[in-house]
């Protein structure tokens, strides 16, 4: 999908201009997304709107990136056979197997040992884009990381000097809709935030 063009906006989409307009699909405020998103690793039946699955990867695409590197690569899996592969390449991934979709992060070897770090960080920002993005359109995400690397190449045809970093499964969620989280399972606002000095 091309959403660089100004008339290939799809529907849900916000539209640049000097009076954006919101379209058809309801969105939720940020904040709500945010304090909404939780990990999902039980999906329902239901698939997903393809245009959705677009929309997720944009917020990825679109997502800050060191220097504007953009090394990032994603490849989004429906099929049931290789969602059912991809959760064998990490312990923790048994929940790509029942997932409607899943994105795969992929980077290049680094050209220097500095851009490591940066890189990583970017997936990082990239991941919590397509999260947020998910949940707005309240579908469930459940993040992975990925072991077995000759596998993960196997199953997605990727090149030697490319490694499969992380995975996010998505899925409409099984037990109870998204809905923003009163009391979430965090430490204390004031124990992790510090002002001024530690």
């Amino acid at each position: 999908m091309d959403l660089s063009s100004p008339d290939a906006v799809p529907q849900g989409y916000w539209t640049a201009g000097p009076e954006p307009r919101a379209t058809s699909l309801r969105g939720v405020e940020t904040w709500d997304a945010i304090r909404a998103r939780r990990n999902v690793r039980s999906y329902s039946d239901r698939t997903i709107d393809p245009e959705h699955l677009d929309r997720v990867l944009e917020a990825g695409r679109r997502s800050p990136s060191a220097s504007n590197r953009q090394k990032w690569d994603f490849i989004l899996v429906t099929d049931r056979a290789p969602l059912q592969e991809l959760s064998t390449v990490w312990v923790g991934a048994a929940h790509l197997a029942v997932a409607q979709a899943a994105i795969v992060l992929v980077l290049p070897e680094p050209e220097a040992e500095r851009y490591v770090t940066i890189d990583q960080y970017d997936l990082g920002q990239a991941t919590m884009a397509m999260l947020l993005a998910a949940t707005d359109l309240g579908i469930g995400s459940g993040h992975s990381a990925v072991g077995d690397q000759e596998a993960c190449r196997r199953i997605l045809g990727t090149p030697a000097d490319r490694t499969c970093a992380y995975m996010i499964a998505l899925g409409y969620p099984a037990d109870r809709p998204l809905a923003p989280i009163a009391n979430p399972d965090r430490r204390p606002f004031d124990e992790v935030v510090h002002r001024g000095r530690w």
